[in-house]
């Protein structure tokens, strides 16, 4: 049998659960906050690595460029057009490779999934508890 104590009013069950949501919503701004900073730091570490690689391929890229206009030029084409369909090709595969590089900074990839998927999932719960 319960004494009187042990029993609780609406008001108090009302009182815990809205602490209850408070303490809910608190932790899932803390676990946000944590896979924003994730991201974020994976993709500095990636930016970083994408500057340092492009620091040593930009040499290295003019001169194979100028390998290929003084093949073109070997081949018996004027000097002019092999450095511009080398110029061409080069700038074709750049914007190919700016195009795919830019897809993976999108809204989509850099998304905090996990928390928003709590959200959601904590949504339900709310609405469940409040029926």
């Amino acid at each position: 049998m319960t004494s009187p104590s042990d029993e609780r009013s609406i008001s108090q069950l009302f009182g815990d659960t809205f602490a209850q949501l408070a303490k809910l919503v608190q932790n899932e701004i803390d676990l946000a906050r944590a896979e924003l900073r994730l991201k974020f730091n994976l993709a500095r570490a990636g930016s970083k690595l994408i500057a340092a690689g492009a620091v040593l391929a930009i040499p290295a890229l003019v001169l194979i460029l100028l390998a290929i206009a003084s093949e073109l030029r070997q081949l018996g084409l004027p000097e002019t057009l092999s450095y511009l369909w080398t110029g061409l090709g080069a700038a074709f595969i750049a914007g190919l490779l700016l195009w795919i590089g830019g897809g993976r900074f999108s809204g989509d990839a850099l998304a905090p999934t996990a928390t928003l998927e709590e959200l959601r999932r904590d949504g339900i719960v709310a609405k469940e508890l409040l029926r």
